[in-house]
């Protein structure tokens, strides 16, 4: 099977290059769909040279078929709209969601994706809270993400233990039966009250986290939590 991994970039010049070589040093087959969320330092430049080059501009001979697609927003939407734009154009029978930081491990995919492999899930979350090596950050953001991922399970009647989480994949027909509306970090409570509503089957499996602080990159914000709590209840009355 042929997996996309969707990749909206904004601001990522830092750790993007060594991401892609992760991504492509995973032996599988996979498409590499890369969204620029109108970059201004130099992300988009090296996307521009990755579009025109290849992947061989990165180095190392990947075992397995790989492919790139890079696409370019117009001007800057948010994630949820990088990924709306991503998984309009993903090939693949498997979709899933990786961010262009370091934080999450690519080498976790092929678990991620292993149940729907074997035909159990539709949906896998991967989990950074089932006892799997993590970086200690920010006290009151787990607390949000506690509380978030509380209130989204009394909404759906799921069980999940990471709703907010970055590794989200999908059988492609999934997808295709979601149209996603939030522009930013709604994408989660969003996505995951459709998912319910489909009553798709969910799996989750436990993942490695490798969280980076706000000097070395972090973008959401509290902001973006209160925003998930509207979410919630927008979709909660939705349903």
């Amino acid at each position: 099977m042929l997996v996309s991994l969707v990749i909206p970039v904004y601001n990522e010049l830092p750790t993007l290059a060594e991401l892609l070589r992760r991504c492509i040093a995973v032996d599988f087959p996979k498409e590499l769909v890369l969204v620029d969320d109108c970059s201004r330092d130099g992300s988009r430049e090296l996307l521009q040279e990755l579009k025109e080059k290849g992947l061989s501009m990165l180095g190392g001979t990947p075992r397995n078929r790989n492919e790139v697609r890079v696409l370019f927003q117009p001007h800057n939407q948010g994630k949820g709209a990088a990924l709306r734009r991503g998984f309009s154009e993903a090939t693949g029978d498997i979709v899933i969601v990786q961010d262009a930081d370091l934080e999450y491990d690519p080498r976790d995919i092929p678990k991620v994706i292993q149940p729907i492999l074997d035909g159990e899930a539709d949906v896998v979350y991967g989990s950074r809270f089932t006892g799997t090596p993590r970086r200690v950050l920010y006290f009151w953001h787990t607390v949000m993400n506690n509380v978030l991922t509380t209130l989204s399970n009394m909404a759906t009647g799921l069980n999940l233990t990471d709703m907010e989480t970055c590794y989200k994949a999908f059988r492609a027909e999934v997808l295709k039966s979601i149209r996603v509306e939030e522009e930013r970090f709604g994408f989660e409570p969003e996505v995951t009250a459709k998912i319910s509503r489909g009553r798709w089957r969910v799996y989750e499996v436990p993942i490695s986290y490798h969280g980076r602080t706000y000097e070395e990159g972090k973008k959401i914000g509290w902001k973006d939590g209160v925003r998930a709590l509207y979410v919630i209840a927008k979709y909660t009355v939705a349903r």
